[in-house]
């Protein structure tokens, strides 16, 4: 009987051993292609708010920003933009080459810091949280100025020269990155809003209700979008 399960045996491991080999050459499957990047993105961050009290007889926080004269609170808000655009560049001779624009990503953020002193009032409050409400608003659309800037710039065509072109591209690709940002915060404009809603509350100090002054700005400044000539006429 030692015979016959000796051949078992045999069987069952050249069986297995054919399995294994078969799976070590199987043949992997083939790898899916990344998806390329969008030729235009803009990444729009979600609003970083905060909320800070100071004591008004100590020294201010190191963080927080100054106060104007007339002020004991404030609300600041930060309009951040960066962008990153890439190219294509062809070189016509050792120091000539056309740089054509492919891609730009646009990365938007706000942060909004509020500063009240201790035991602050609550108009005081209600006429700083008015300030954050007025820089979200603005913030709302902001994704979409950010597109349309950022898209005059696909397919943009440029010539460089410099006996180091793949430097030059590099550097000019960074200033229109940075031409691309300084365009964005320039028509972005966040203070003329911020100033109406001041004028109309005198810094909160003549009872105007915060909320009734912030719907007041805020339906100003949809007209005056709608209607351009009306900012042009001003």
């Amino acid at each position: 009987m030692c015979g016959p399960l000796r051949n078992l045996f045999l069987l069952v491991t050249v069986l297995g051993a054919l399995a294994i080999a078969w799976l070590a050459f199987k043949p992997a499957p083939l790898r899916q292609p990344l998806p390329e990047a969008p030729a235009l993105a803009i990444d729009k961050e979600p609003v970083v708010f905060a909320a800070h009290t100071f004591d008004p007889e100590a020294p201010p926080p190191a963080d927080m920003p100054p106060l104007a004269q007339h002020e004991i609170a404030a609300c600041d808000s930060n309009f951040l933009s960066s962008a990153i655009v890439r190219g294509d560049t062809r070189k016509t001779d050792a120091t000539h080459a056309t740089l054509t624009v492919t891609h730009v990503k646009v990365t938007l953020q706000l942060k909004i810091n509020l500063w009240l002193p201790d035991r602050a009032p609550q108009n005081l409050i209600d006429h700083e949280d008015g300030h954050r409400r007025i820089s979200e608003n603005t913030y709302q659309t902001a994704d979409k100025l950010a597109e349309r800037i950022a898209a005059g710039y696909i397919g943009k065509r440029i010539e460089i020269t410099g006996t180091d072109l793949d430097a030059e591209s590099r550097n000019t690709l960074h200033q229109l990155a940075s031409e691309i940002a300084g365009e964005y915060n320039k028509e972005l404009n966040p203070n003329p809003p911020q100033l109406l809603y001041d004028s109309i509350t005198d810094h909160a100090r003549n009872g105007v209700v915060a909320r009734d002054a912030v719907d007041h700005v805020l339906k100003n400044a949809s007209v005056e979008a709608a209607d351009p000539t009306a900012v042009a006429g001003k």
